[in-house]
């Protein structure tokens, strides 16, 4: 299979961080991330300096992992940004901010990406009053976005709205908890994306 189906805890400390993979879990003490903040393995503890490249590696690894992007797909992000104007390392997260998954993970919608992702496949909401079903669909500042009337008693998303107010929302974007309902307010800017990435590392690792 093409996407790791593994434990998700272990993908965090692999990378060295949270990377909210397990949702509300992850605001919790139960986080095995807070409990064992080293690399997985018999010598997790023990490993040496990494090199430069291995470094700028990981920061790729760690944000692919994040949005739960395959590498083919990632490239085609770079790619794209690289292609826009403004900061490269910019644009390739604002790409990223704006699939549709993760729109909705960050609505409140959905309890994490993949979560998100699984929803949205299944069809449960639509855009611009279009029935979508494609994750990695990007949306653009004006869309509105709003779950169908015979979806709105899934368990699932009652349970996410509950957690969106601890977790809270984006500036880039608006939500309605009421109507099931979020408008993307404008494009998201560097500021707005609160986990600590560097993204410059990536660029200089496909620059190479």
């Amino acid at each position: 299979m093409a996407r790791y189906d593994g434990p998700k805890c272990r993908v965090c400390r692999r990378e060295g961080g949270k990377l909210f993979l397990k949702g509300d879990r992850c605001y919790t003490d139960k986080c095995a991330y807070e409990r064992r903040p080293y690399v997985p393995g018999q010598h997790g503890r023990g490993r040496g300096k990494m090199s430069d490249y291995a470094v700028m590696l990981r920061e790729k690894q760690k944000v692919r992992r994040m949005y739960g992007v395959l590498e083919h797909q990632f490239r085609l992000y770079f790619q794209e940004a690289d292609r826009q104007k403004g900061v490269t390392g910019h644009n390739l997260l604002a790409l990223l901010e704006q699939r549709l998954d993760n729109v909705v993970f960050r609505m409140g919608f959905a309890n994490s990406r993949d979560q998100a992702r699984q929803l949205v496949r299944h069809g449960i909401f639509t855009l611009n009053n279009r029935r979508v079903n494609i994750p990695s669909m990007q949306v653009k500042p004006g869309d509105v976005l709003l779950v169908r009337e015979e979806s709105r008693k899934v368990p699932v998303i009652q349970e996410a709205q509950q957690v969106i107010a601890r977790r809270g929302c984006p500036e880039w974007l608006e939500v309605d908890g009421e109507n099931f309902k979020g408008t993307v307010k404008a494009s998201p800017r560097r500021e707005d994306i609160q986990h600590p990435i560097n993204e410059q590392l990536i660029v200089e690792l496909y620059s190479k």
